[in-house]
């Protein structure tokens, strides 16, 4: 009877174990799903290239389309973009990564008058159109008007209805994330860089070095343990307190930075790594280091070619973990670097990480939820392959 009801409970027991961990995969499964339905349509080598800021260009014709020298429309042309004979331009209409419609270059003939254009902003040069640009406006020499609101067809209907261009407005492709994914992997390399020796050194001579009975020794671990738990933002409010000022005397910084950023973060991951890296210490036998020490190597000799050596593998896994708090963080890189989305990365200036990204494009009156799911899942790809990368190294130096 004991046995039955045992029974019955450890069944009961599995079955709420099944059901608990069946509603976390779903649940996990779900926001995956969400994220990979709502920005799998944005996701394309130009929004990683591109860059987020558009350029506008002010150009004008002052020749004359004349009627009789048609061009020849291209046959790979599809059903919804519109050809002007007249000019060599075909149109179609598109939406823009914020959801807002415009009309798309998609074909231009280079014996067009349109391919080269003077610039009615700097003499002597000129704007080329290219397909993926967004026709803006149009001031045809008979003063009429086209706007992009209008349309692909009214604008091919007025281009061959007109000869000459008083004025058009042309702008380049923007919301591209490069210069965000160039300041994610730059944030990478100097918090590494800064944080990872510092975290192992500490964590050998806290292990190897230090006294295991020395109370203030125990103090700086429980130290580090309770750091592994502080709230980034509070981070972030060190970066902007300490290290913006820091780099701001020491370079031309003035204001957050990938420098103060890097700092920020390196501080963020050190208990990470100094755990990390002292659990695997503590994992190594002894008898490596009294083998060592019997041949008569020195105790600095036996911890950096022996003990380091093993250590190795332990001290990637820290890593690959490093490198999930650093593209995953952005509380603290608001305050320590900034918010201000750039094209052209320079490490003294403000820039973002693609977390930080995120923030930006959802923080907005209009949520960009499209955009923030592409990032996201460019985030996930960037970790995924880091730590495949991380792994196979590991992999390699254990055989």
């Amino acid at each position: 009877m004991k046995n039955r009801k045992r029974n019955t409970k450890d069944k009961i027991y599995q079955a709420l174990i099944s059901i608990v961990s069946l509603t976390g995969l779903i649940v996990l499964i779900a926001v995956f799903g969400y994220v990979l339905n709502e920005g799998k349509g944005l996701l394309s080598f130009e929004l990683l290239t591109g860059n987020y800021y558009s350029e506008v260009y002010d150009a004008y014709y002052d020749g004359e389309a004349v009627i009789g020298n048609e061009y020849e429309q291209p046959n790979n042309l599809n059903e919804n973009e519109y050809f002007s004979s007249r000019w060599g331009i075909a149109l179609q209409d598109d939406i823009d990564k914020e959801g807002k419609h415009y009309i798309l270059v998609t074909y231009v003939d280079q014996n067009s008058p349109l391919a080269n254009l003077p610039d009615k902003n700097n003499d002597g040069e000129f704007v080329t159109t290219t397909n993926g640009q967004s026709l803006d406006k149009v001031i045809f020499e008979s003063y009429d008007i086209m706007f992009s609101s209008e349309g692909a067809k009214i604008a091919i209907e007025l281009f061959d209805d007109n000869g000459g261009i008083l004025n058009i407005m042309l702008t380049t492709a923007g919301k591209g994330i490069r210069g965000s994914l160039i300041s994610t992997l730059y944030l990478i390399s100097m918090t590494l860089i800064i944080a990872l020796p510092l975290g192992v050194f500490t964590a050998i001579y806290l292990h190897e070095y230090a006294s295991k009975t020395n109370k203030f020794i125990n103090v700086i671990r429980r130290f580090i343990e309770m750091l592994t738990g502080v709230p980034s933002i509070i981070f972030g409010l060190l970066g902007a307190a300490v290290f913006i000022p820091f780099v701001s005397s020491i370079t031309s910084a003035d204001g957050g930075n990938l420098l103060s950023g890097s700092l920020t973060l390196a501080v963020i991951i050190l208990p990470v790594i100094i755990s990390s890296t002292e659990e695997t210490l503590k994992t190594i036998p002894d008898e490596y280091r009294q083998a060592s020490l019997a041949l008569g190597a020195t105790k600095s000799q036996t911890t950096f070619k022996v003990i380091l050596k093993s250590a190795i593998p332990g001290i990637l896994s820290a890593v690959i973990l490093s490198i999930g708090r650093i593209i995953g963080e952005s509380a603290a890189l608001i305050y320590a670097i900034g918010t201000a989305i750039k094209d052209d990365i320079i490490i003294t200036e403000k820039s973002t990480s693609l977390a930080v990204h995120i923030w930006s494009v959802m923080s907005g009156e209009v949520p960009n939820f499209e955009l923030a799911c592409a990032i996201s899942i460019i985030i996930l790809i960037v970790v995924f392959v880091l730590n495949m990368s991380v792994k196979l190294v590991v992999k390699k130096i254990s055989q």
